[in-house]
């Protein structure tokens, strides 16, 4: 085939995937003086991102085919950001969508051939003038990340082709440069051979989405570095190897200096200079690497000429760390390694994967903060900065090839490998090495990088296999991962680690109860598709049950959804099928811990808690503070206690407590002796004593809790008894501020007032169903818990009782339920004369039901109830599955902020261990609601469950009228160990067979 001549058949022939295409190299920056590199200021560089000129067009035959040439003026053209996706910048459309091909439906195609119909291309044309620091050297262009396939001229002439959307392509530009104006051309095509290759459960986009720059070489340069360093048995002496090649004149010495973080030369050496070359320093009583303590030494690399001019000066950091295997576990600098992960995609809700380096730097500070000291790079290698910022910051990475086939092995869940890709293919082998040459060539050097993964859900074969064995072969110091073996053992050795997605923890402990071969993660687990990531707990608790399990990785990161407007021209976070893009798959895009728009989700304080190194077990005494730090003591943290009355502070004390890396101790407080009657809690949290790159000083980096009561013994006086006014419909009850109506036809209270002021809009009801979760939709709730809605909605009233005594009047309700068989509930209010209600609701416990998603009473205020105040746990949402990372307190939030950001409206805002809430209008009127016995839980929302339930995107939302408030005896947990047909675990459940009561006290 003539490579000279560009051809479209290039864009479905699998042998064809780079031409011109020069090697791939690291990632390293080079300057040409000690000045440049202090002020990191790269002179032979020349940035050319921002505005350029673009056509678009459907398909390869409407194109503008001659836009390339120099006599082609392109000046009236629109302009285009770049970086930056054509999908998001008014051409195409966004189509978001997980297993399947894209092309699902629309054409039959198999592999490696694309439609013609259908493959969008986007024309680019950038007229630049060389900027005079890169003139009369040899100049090369370089292509960060371009989606999915692209040719590339330059004043007319043709220069090269490449596909991989997610690492660097470059060429050389040198014989096609002129003086002047230059016209830069490249046509991105949306679909190729790459396409099958990239079928990651993501948005499908397409266009030059990652930085584009010029660069130029000095005389002699250093145009590629490998890093190896090694550790003794001790790990205490080093070894730095760097294997450096060489381009240019060679009449030069290579100096190599090293320095610690004081500013002290720990080891330097020079040599002669040679096009490949390897040179070592030996470094004792080093400083080791980790995500505890992300040490990097300085090694700055000279170019000299004879005469000692420098000509080229190269930073690069170095962090000494040991990853390997030690009796089938996975070992950091000799110590076992917990991967608290989480996968990553590399999102923006306005601008795609197009991210910029201040989204990163939020990115990083968050898992920081949150504990969580691993990512997988899902499913691509991300842009280089990550790596800089995971190398300073300290972050373990699993650094994964842009390789993923999903749709061409598994059919709506099935395997069915009747056409898989690569497989063993012969003619996908040399593709798939490349991509994943690509990605070690450029992230070798990274020392947070610990693991190579071959891809994400390719199934098996042989190719992959071979990926594996390159990765070993060109880097034995770190381990090879890829899932897919699970589904196609053919290849086991594929894989270093026992890797799965999904296992529920039974099935992860079977496997480690039977005596494996090799060490267990949970590449993928706690699916935390909207409100999600119940019983996490239980697979972090395999952690210090079992050596050979080593953790997992959270999916996701950040919810994928992109902002649009709505035909009123509102924003909001648009999913799957919002830009009528078909097939899709909706709002499964929405898996993360973090909002699309960077904003924490009430998720992350389970993550956080659960993810904490520093284990806090506490009593009323003191705390067993369990340091499962790695490496570092608590040195860097100061211990806060404090102790609270009914939530309120009463004391508090900071203590000086060091406690070495894997011990314990136990910390004994000074405590002020508690007599007064009523609960307390010790809280107790570790804090930063200094600020550091991710949190200023005083952040919390670990808590616990430990709740006590001191009982009361006086006996409670009875209130007086209100008037009772027996009506024909309706029974009145009142003191001088406060009456109520009870009403025998409508079936509850239709009139709550104090001091004249109507607090409620329509009867309270009992209510057995919540606004389904994703989860619970996945599981088929729906389907087979479908009764609750209907009783929710359709419950009769069957019977009414009133009772009197000395003191009160008891008004009871009993209800039939419209399910087969029936059921009955009864909602009792007591109703005292110092205005107080006491509500007690009962369910009657009947076999042959589904399990109950909640058991509670709905009340229905005025919108003006605007805010609520609890004590209870909080400050995040909370439930009966998901409460670790929550404590005991006082907390406040507005109505509308109760209700959590997930793309499509489901439960949530629920809060557990409710001992009181107060409602709060304006005016400054309050409605106090306080647990009668056991704690209860409590929703506040503006919506019902059943407008939660019945809309797509929050804008679909009623307006506000009412605030709802929702207390519960119990409710379900929300589940998370996927979100396709997991159940919550049983004893998150409620047992529809079994009595249930649950009160409360209605006051001011």
């Amino acid at each position: 085939m003539n490579y000279k001549n560009p051809s479209l058949e290039w864009l479905s022939n699998p042998s064809v995937f780079k031409v011109n295409r020069l090697e791939p190299h690291s990632d390293h920056k080079y300057y040409l003086s000690e000045e440049e590199a202090k002020n990191e200021e790269m002179t032979l560089r020349q940035s050319l991102n921002g505005n350029w000129k673009f056509s678009f067009a459907i398909n390869p035959s409407s194109r503008v085919s001659d836009f390339y040439k120099l006599e082609f003026d392109c000046s009236c053209w629109k302009d285009i950001t770049v970086p930056g996706h054509i999908q998001l910048q008014g051409y195409d459309k966004p189509q978001y969508i997980n297993t399947m091909y894209p092309w699902d439906g629309h054409s039959f195609l198999r592999p490696p051939h694309i439609s013609e119909e259908y493959n969008p291309v986007g024309s680019y044309v950038k007229y630049f003038t060389l900027e005079e620091e890169l003139k009369n050297s040899p100049l090369y262009i370089s292509f960060q990340g371009i989606e999915n396939a692209f040719y590339v001229w330059l004043n007319g002439e043709f220069v090269g082709y490449s596909e991989d959307s997610f690492t660097p392509s470059e060429f050389d530009l040198t014989p096609y440069i002129k003086e002047g104006e230059n016209k830069l051309a490249v046509e991105v095509y949306k679909r190729s051979t790459g396409a099958w290759l990239e079928d990651q459960d993501f948005w499908r986009f397409s266009g030059i989405f990652r930085d584009v720059y010029l660069y130029s070489i000095p005389k002699t340069h250093v145009q590629d570095i490998c890093v190896k360093t090694d550790l003794d048995k001790e790990y205490k002496n080093a070894l730095l190897e760097l294997e450096l090649k060489l381009v240019g004149n060679l009449d030069t010495n290579i100096s190599l200096v090293l320095i610690d973080k004081n500013g002290v030369a720990a080891a330097e050496v020079s040599e002669t200079a040679a096009d490949f070359m390897t040179l070592r320093l030996q470094v004792n009583n080093v400083e080791l690497w980790s995500a505890e303590r992300p040490y990097l030494y300085n090694l700055y690399i000279f170019v000299k000429d004879d005469a000692g001019n420098t000509i080229e000066i190269i930073p690069q950091k170095i962090g000494f760390r040991k990853f390997e295997m030690l009796n089938k576990v996975m070992h950091l600098n000799g110590k076992r390694i917990i991967f608290k992960g989480i996968n990553r995609h590399e999102f923006n809700c306005r601008k795609g994967r197009a991210i910029t380096k201040e989204d990163m730097l939020w990115d990083i500070k968050f898992l920081k903060q949150h504990n969580i000291n691993a990512v997988r790079t899902s499913h691509y290698p991300n842009q280089s900065y990550w790596y800089e910022l995971c190398d300073e910051y300290g972050i373990y990475l699993i650094d994964e090839t842009n390789l993923e086939t999903h749709g061409s092995w598994q059919k709506m869940g099935a395997v069915k490998p009747d056409w898989v890709i690569p497989d063993s293919k012969i003619e996908w082998r040399d593709i798939v090495l490349d991509r994943a040459a690509s990605m070690l060539e450029r992230d070798k050097n990274h020392p947070s990088i610990l693991i190579w993964s071959c891809g994400n859900e390719s199934f098996g074969g042989e190719n992959i296999f071979r990926m594996s064995e390159y990765f070993r072969m060109k880097d034995p110091s770190r381990l090879v991962h890829y899932e897919g073996i699970f589904n196609d053992r053919r290849f086991n050795a594929t894989s270093d680690m026992e890797s799965r997605m999904y296992a529920k923890v039974t099935d992860i402990e079977k496997y480690l109860n039977e005596n494996p071969e090799k060490p267990y993660i949970s590449c993928e687990y706690m699916h935390a598709m909207g409100n999600s990531c119940g019983a996490m707990h239980k697979y972090v608790e395999l952690e210090d049950k079992y050596d050979m399990y080593q953790g997992g990785f959270i999916w996701d990161y950040i919810d994928q959804f992109v902002v649009r407007k709505d035909r009123y021209s509102k924003e909001f976070l648009a999913y799957g099928g919002d830009f009528d893009d078909r097939p899709t798959d909706y709002n499964f895009c929405g898996n993360g811990i973090v909002y699309a728009d960077r904003t924490v989700s009430p998720k992350t304080q389970e993550v956080r808690r659960l993810y904490q190194n520093i284990k806090l077990t506490v009593d009323q005494n003191g705390v067993l503070v369990d340091n499962q730090n790695l490496f570092i003591d608590t040195s860097e943290y100061y211990l806060e206690y404090t102790l609270e009355f009914e939530g309120r502070e009463i004391f508090k004390d900071i203590l000086e407590v060091n406690i070495k890396a894997l011990e314990k101790q136990y910390v004994k407080f000074n405590l002020p002796e508690t007599l007064k009657a009523g609960e307390y809690s010790v809280n107790t949290s570790f804090k930063l004593k200094e600020t550091v790159l991710w949190a200023d000083r005083g952040y919390t980096v670990a808590y616990g809790q430990f709740v006590y009561s001191v009982e009361e013994n006086a006996v409670p006086s009875k209130p007086e008894k209100p008037e009772v006014i027996y009506g024909d419909i309706n029974i009145g009850v009142k003191t001088k501020d406060f009456s109520v109506l009870f009403s025998k036809q409508e079936g509850g209270i239709i009139s709550l007032r104090y001091g004249g002021k109507e607090v409620i809009t329509r009867a309270p009801m009992p209510i057995y169903w919540r606004a389904m979760t994703d989860n619970d939709k996945g599981n088929g709730q729906g389907f087979r818990c479908g009764q609750w809605l209907q009783a929710s909605m359709f419950q009769r009233c069957t019977n009414v009782e009133v009772t009197e005594d000395d003191c009160s009047v008891t008004v009871k309700y009993t209800y039939t339920l419209p399910t087969i068989p029936e059921t009955q509930v009864s909602a009792a209010y007591t109703s005292y004369g110092n205005g107080e209600i006491k509500v007690s609701c009962d369910y009657k416990g009947t076999e042959g039901l589904p399990e109950l998603p909640i058991f509670g009473l709905a009340i229905k205020l005025s919108a003006d109830f605007d805010s609520f105040e609890w004590y209870g746990m909080g400050p995040e949402e909370n439930y009966t599955d998901r409460k670790h990372g929550a404590c005991l307190g006082i907390f406040e939030k507005s109505v509308i902020e109760n209700v959590s950001k997930y793309a499509k409206p489901q439960e949530s805002g629920n809060h557990t261990g409710i001992r009181w809430a107060k409602v709060k209008a304006k005016e400054g009127f309050e409605l106090k609601f306080t647990a009668s016995g056991a704690p209860f839980e409590l929703g506040v929302s503006p919506y019902t469950a059943f407008e939660l339930q019945n809309a797509l995107h929050h804008y679909e939302l009623p307006k506000v009228h009412y605030t709802v408030v929702t207390i519960a005896g119990k409710q379900m947990g929300v589940g998370g160990d996927d979100s396709w047909g997991a159940p919550v675990h049983k004893e998150y459940l409620i047992d529809s067979s079994k009595d249930m009561h649950f009160e409360f006290i209605i006051g001011r």
